[in-house]
Parts: C-alpha cells; sequence; structure tokens
C-alpha cells in the first residue's frame, strides 16, 4: 500500500535504519544521504520516509510530502555550498529508476551539461 514500509524496499531499509547509509540531512518527513554510486563530487538522494513508487505516484498521492522532499534538496545544496546544482527525478525504467522508492538526486560540484544522458 502506498506510504508503507514495504519490506523489499532498499529505501525503506535506509529509513528503518536496518540499511547504513551516509545521512546528511534527516527530517520528520525526509531522509538525504550520499549516492553509493556518485556521478558528480556531490550526489545526494533525498528520499521520503513514506514509501511511494515513483516521483509521479508521490506527487498524485502525497502533495504535501513532495514538496518536502523538494525542499530538502534545496537545504541539501545549501549545506553542501552548491552554487548551482541539478536535481533529477528519474521515473520509471527507461528513464534510470532502479529502486522503486521515490527520490530526487542532488548533483553538483561539477559542471553538469545539457542535455543529460
Amino acid at each position: 500500500m502506498a506510504g508503507e514500509p514495504q519490506d523489499d524496499c532498499l529505501f525503506c531499509k535506509i529509513v528503518s535504519g536496518t540499511i547504513p547509509a551516509t545521512i546528511v540531512r534527516e527530517t520528520g518527513t525526509t531522509v538525504a544521504f550520499r549516492d553509493i554510486n556518485p556521478q558528480a563530487p556531490t550526489h545526494v538522494l533525498v528520499i521520503p520516509k513514506a514509501h511511494y513508487q515513483d516521483a509521479a505516484a508521490l506527487a498524485a498521492e502525497a502533495p504535501e510530502l513532495a514538496a518536502d522532499v523538494l525542499r530538502e534538496t534545496r537545504e541539501v545544496a545549501r549545506e553542501e555550498k552548491l552554487e548551482s546544482y541539478r536535481t533529477v527525478f528519474n521515473t520509471g525504467a527507461g528513464a534510470g529508476q532502479t529502486v522503486w522508492h521515490a527520490h530526487a538526486h542532488v548533483l553538483g560540484g561539477r559542471g553538469l551539461h545539457w542535455p543529460p544522458g
């Protein structure tokens, strides 16, 4: 069920503390941690503590929580002292989503060219 922890979800396990992560920020509704396969000098994931399959489901079913995630991307960038950064939500396997728990990537610390990928 949407919003409920999933036993087979890597990010739900990070939220519960059963899998370790390098956490950089935590609020009542979100957790931000360093990506284990960084694509930029700064690469932090911001996730809702509640489980939603992807950004589209999160936005449709819990828009206030989606706003919390987006707000936290800004706070991560500020704390990481990024003058510019990119926020990415991959939605679906074809877009590169590999963990089926909504999450935002905060990337910075180098030039990020367009178009990506």
